[in-house]
């Protein structure tokens, strides 16, 4: 049984259900069927149409389910449209099942479990131990989202924009359970990528695969965190680098600047300085002033107060720090790389302390709490 084949076709079979006029809830749990029976079926009788094959079983099951409800007599005349068995349409609707996965109703852990559900076909269970919850609180989850999108008009234009923040939301998750749900953006990202022509989609996929590259380098063998400056670079995939730069030149080349390209940008001269003293710090400056007009978010500001320090030196890195509120996540681990690297050892490590007690995971905190106690031991000495 080829399950990667039933995988990659359950989205497109989902969304000509939906598009024949069937509701998301309707339509995914006859899909569900279909895959079931397509597991019984195929290892013996694989038909030479898949996708076709999977079509007209679904939309019998969803017929079956309408014909058996009564409290839904209202929709009996979809009966009457069934088309003959035959291949399936070469137009693939997985597009449009993007856009309405990440509809504005919903909330953006709701997009993210749909997302993952119904597009990427990872199971409840999968979803629910990636994002660390109760698989029955991801059931819910997923239940309302499809409740949601049900009443949901399937023919009109999707927000490119809020498919992509639900893709990176995805990819920020990282790895989890025995769901990598950074390759699961990846490969999302390139089903997107193949179904629409737009410089910002490039720019995520590049984004993705650029920062992808560097994950081996990311951890220690005992899990504690690797910065960037300390990162053993001979460890860095250099063929999802190369293949992101090439991405990303192509989406620059169409003078269509957005968000992600700006921030592939500042990924790519990273991933091109052969160390960490070579890094061109005062074009990755003006990368994000570039970004900083694209979104005026405060947290592009604080890592460009960080590359301000690394171009023009500590103090010039504290004051473009000074002009943004303290509040903000990881202000003041900034603060104290900033002040360590000033000389000033004595406010660094009490920062570096101060930090990790706001850290928003485990390996951050400890990392923290690493860097106050050497300060603190050099101090000591």
């Amino acid at each position: 049984m080829n399950e990667a084949l039933l995988r990659s076709l359950t989205p497109s079979v989902l969304a000509i259900l939906v598009r024949r006029g069937a509701d998301f809830a309707a339509a995914e749990d006859a899909v569900q069927d279909a895959l079931v029976e397509a597991v019984r079926v195929w290892p013996a009788d694989q038909p030479r149409d898949p996708k076709g094959w999977l079509v007209t079983v679904a939309w019998r099951r969803f017929l079956d389910a309408t014909r058996a409800d009564t409290a839904r007599r209202r929709r009996e005349d979809l009966a009457d449209e069934e088309p003959a068995p035959g291949p399936a349409p070469a137009v693939d609707d997985t597009l449009q099942l993007y856009f309405l996965c990440s509809h504005p109703s919903l909330t953006p852990s709701s997009a993210v479990a749909l997302t993952l559900r119904a597009v990427g076909g990872l199971t409840t269970r999968q979803i629910a131990e990636a994002y660390l919850v109760p698989e029955a609180t991801m059931a819910q989850r997923i239940s309302r989202a499809k409740r949601t999108v049900s009443t949901v008009r399937f023919d009109q234009p999707g927000d490119v924009a809020t498919v992509l923040r639900v893709l990176y939301l995805v990819f920020n998750e990282g790895y989890s359970g025995d769901v990598d749900l950074a390759a699961e953006a990846i490969r999302l990202t390139r089903q997107l990528a193949a179904g629409i022509d737009h410089p910002e989609v490039a720019g995520l996929l590049a984004l993705m695969l650029l920062h992808h590259a560097r994950r081996a380098a990311r951890t220690a063998p005992d899990g504690s965190l690797v910065p960037l400056a300390e990162q053993d670079r001979g460890r860095w995939d250099t063929g999802a680098i190369a293949e992101g730069v090439e991405i990303l030149q192509r989406a620059l080349a169409r003078d269509r600047l957005g968000e992600f390209q700006a921030q592939a940008a500042i990924a790519a001269l990273h991933a091109d300085a052969p160390t960490a003293e070579e890094t061109d710090w005062v074009q990755i400056v003006e990368w994000y002033d570039e970004l900083a007009g694209l979104t005026d978010s405060p947290v592009v500001r604080l890592n460009r107060a960080v590359a301000v320090g690394e171009a023009d030196g500590p103090r010039a890195g504290l004051a473009a720090l000074a002009e943004l509120t303290d509040s903000l996540p990881r202000h003041t681990a900034v603060a104290a790389y900033l002040h360590e690297r000033d000389g000033d050892l004595e406010t660094a490590a009490h920062l570096y302390a101060e930090a990790a007690g706001k850290a928003p995971n485990l390996a951050e905190r400890d990392h923290l709490t690493r860097q106050a106690a050497r300060l603190n031991a050099r101090l000591r000495g």
